[in-house]
Parts: structure tokens; sequence; C-alpha cells
């Protein structure tokens, strides 16, 4: 028996120093002032203060400064409880292909006072965006972005220069005046943004960020309706051409308070609904009659992909019907889905972000993390920490997959 502990206990010692040796390996691949930067970016993250992550670890708060401005090299003890006490691991601290995303303490600036909810939703937004670059970097997945130029709000008519901006960016993308049948897949594939759809709360629009390292991302409330989430995608496209180097959260029946938020709905409203294409399609069917009806804005707002109430807001904008139009079809029996469904048919649109979004890890995410554990990048329980997810689940996501896997062969290889 002494022999077996004596044994176990070399094997542990071995153990440590190899699992030692190879952090010291990692922390020599990074510059004193990476790994300062990491550790700040987690501290931050974390909600910590420099003093209580200095505490924590046994060091004066100067040390802890001079660690994070890459002066003073971390020590194995010191970077073990500091990734203890901020909730990460020396591994997601040291290893080279680990991305450090610094979206969270941006979103927490715009979220003291807020909701936890709100905060809720934006670490679900940094968890997401660092999930997926960091498997993007382990695979060698180049992210192409094709970024619009910035474009800033100026002195003078906040909502004149939205409709124009929406307008150029329409021709910037080669859109001209056509309905746009889908954003979601606009913004990622011409833009390069990241999309996300998640189930956040009810008075939770989207949330929008933009990082340098990462590019520009967007969350979705996946529990929308497809129409009203076009119009959420649309708002934080508006911030993103004008105030991108501001996170933001967008609310449902948030008021207009300041002019970047004004800027950013009449962004929606033009990029969505431009007035020469509005102007014209209305004039077509509402051909000869002396009133709007039902009929009518059912048809505009299927042409245009948007919501009824959004093509009735902007006719009314546009000066080709009353103000109070919607107002008044809503205290008079609104304008309803089956009614809908009897002017167009079943023409019911498809939601893949919202199946997408009832998926424990969305489906792009999930095949990563498959193609990372198949080459040995990550294990089980890496990979369950990097998508805050059981290894039970792990184990179903990548079983699933697996089984999907198996028809595949040499003739259906990639060609790359």
């Amino acid at each position: 028996m002494e022999g077996i502990h004596e044994r176990s206990r070399t094997q542990i010692v071995r153990r440590s120093v190899v699992g030692l040796t190879a952090m010291s390996e990692a922390n020599n691949q990074l510059s004193l002032v990476e790994v300062g930067e990491r550790i700040r970016i987690a501290r931050e993250s974390a909600g910590k203060t420099q003093a209580e992550a200095a505490e924590a670890i046994g060091v004066a708060r100067t040390t802890l400064v001079a660690m994070e401005k890459g002066t003073r090299r971390a020590k194995i003890g010191e970077l073990q409880r500091l990734a203890g006490f901020l909730d990460t691991n020396t591994n997601a601290l040291l290893r080279k292909e680990a991305v450090h995303v610094e979206l969270t303490p941006r979103f927490r600036k715009l979220t003291e006072n807020e909701e936890p909810s709100v905060a809720k939703a934006a670490d679900l937004l940094a968890q997401l965006v660092r999930a997926e670059v960091e498997l993007e970097a382990l695979l060698g997945v180049e992210y192409a972005r094709n970024l619009p130029p910035e474009r800033r709000i100026l002195v003078g008519d906040v909502r004149q220069q939205a409709e124009q901006h929406a307008l150029e960016l329409r021709h910037w993308l080669g859109l001209g005046l056509a309905p746009i049948a889908d954003i979601v897949t606009l913004l990622e594939l011409q833009m390069g943004v990241r999309v996300y759809a998640r189930r956040l709360a009810a008075k939770i629009s989207g949330l929008f960020a933009y990082d340098e390292k990462v590019g520009a991302c967007i969350l979705l409330n996946a529990n929308h309706p497809i129409d009203r989430r076009t119009q959420t995608a649309a708002h934080e496209l508006g911030h993103l051409v004008a105030t991108r180097g501001d996170a933001e959260v967008y609310e449902i029946d948030e008021l207009e308070s300041s002019r970047e938020e004004k800027y950013a709905n009449a962004f929606a409203r033009s990029f969505l609904t431009p007035a020469q294409a509005v102007r014209q399609k209305f004039a077509e069917v509402t051909a000869g009659a002396t009133s709007l009806t039902r009929r009518h804005v059912i048809v505009l707002a299927h042409y245009f992909h948007v919501s009824r109430e959004a093509l009735v807001r902007r006719l009314e904008e546009l000066q080709l019907t009353k103000r109070g139009t919607w107002d008044w079809f809503v205290q008079n029996g609104n304008i309803t889905d089956e009614q809908a469904q009897q002017v167009l048919g079943d023409v019911s649109r498809s939601d893949s972000l919202k199946d997408d979004a009832a998926r424990p890890v969305s489906l792009k995410t999930g095949l990563m993390a498959y193609e990372a554990a198949k080459r040995g990048l990550l294990s089980e329980g890496q990979i369950a920490r990097l998508l805050h997810i059981d290894r039970i689940q792990v184990r179903v996501l990548l079983s699933d997959i697996d089984a999907e896997e198996s028809g595949a062969n040499a003739a259906t290889s990639i060609l790359r």
C-alpha cells in the first residue's frame, strides 16, 4: 500500500510539474504586456476592481497594476489564484489561441443602473462571441469582414442624415431600391457582422457591440417575431454605421432620448423601406383608391418584409397617409394575421434563426466545436466550459453531428 501511495504521490507531483512547465512554456509564448492585457480584460469582464483582485491573490494593488501593464511578470501561483478569483482558468489566460473579447466591460458602463436582464444579455453576447472567435482561432478559420465606412452624425437634421446614409449604404451594397428579404444573411455574408439570436427578456430587442479584434456583433431576441427582429437588426446596423465605437442595448418602446437613437430608428426605416421605393409601390398598390385599406397595408408590408405597423408608420412619415393612421387601425380591430392570410394565402416566412436559438448551441458553433474535438484540439471539458453547457450536452452535440457525418466519404471531400 505504501508503494502504491508513494507512486500515486509521485505521479501527482509529476503531473503538477508537467502542468506548471506547460504553463511556463505557454507563458513564454506571450509577452508580459500580452499576459497583462489578458489579466486586465478578465478582471474587467468579471467586474472586479484592481484592489479586489490584488487582495484575492495576496499582493499589493500596485503589484497587480504592474502585472497588467506588463512591467512585472505574474508568478504561476498568482495566476492560478487570479484565474480562480475571476472564474476562469490559467490555461485560458495563457493559451496562445485563447481569445480575450472585451465586450462585457463596455456594456457594464451602460447597465450599472439597469435591470439584471440587460446585464445578463450583455454577458451572453460576450460568451457567444468569445466561443465563436476562439473556435475560429483554433481551426484557423478566417472571418471575412467588409464593413462600410463609418459615418458620423453631424449637426443638423439627424433624420435626413440617416435617410441619406441608409440610401448610400444600399448603393454601396449593390441593393438599389430592392426589398430586403433576409437582413441577417445580408449582415453576415456581405458585411461580416456576427449575428446571434437567443431568447432574451421580453423588453430587450437587441444588443450591438464593436471590437477591433472581433468586428461588429449583434444579438437579437429570438422570442420576438421575425418582422420585429428585422427592424431591430436594421436599427443596430444604424449604430454600426454611425456610432460603432459605442455598445448599445435596444429596448422595446425605448424613448428617442438621444440623437443617436433617433438616428438609428430613422436609419432602420430608411434602409428597409427607402422613400422612393415606398412611394412607387404605394402608388401601384393604391391606384384608384381613395383611402388606405387593410389589404393595401398587408400587401405593402409583405412586399418590403416589415411589420404592418412599421409600414404604416413609414407611410405616415412620408406623408402618404395621415398621422394617426396606424392608431386608427389598432382602435378599430387592428390588422390581424388571419386577415393577412386571407389576402396573401399561406406565405409564412421560414425562421431558421429562431429554430437555431432553440438549440443549446448554435448550428455553426456546434459544427466548429465538433471539428475541434475531432482534431483533438479541445476536450469535452474544455468545450463544455467554452460553450457554457454541461458535459452531457457536449456528448449529445458531438454524437448527433458525428451521426450526420458518418455518410461523408472521399466523394464528398471539400476542396480548399
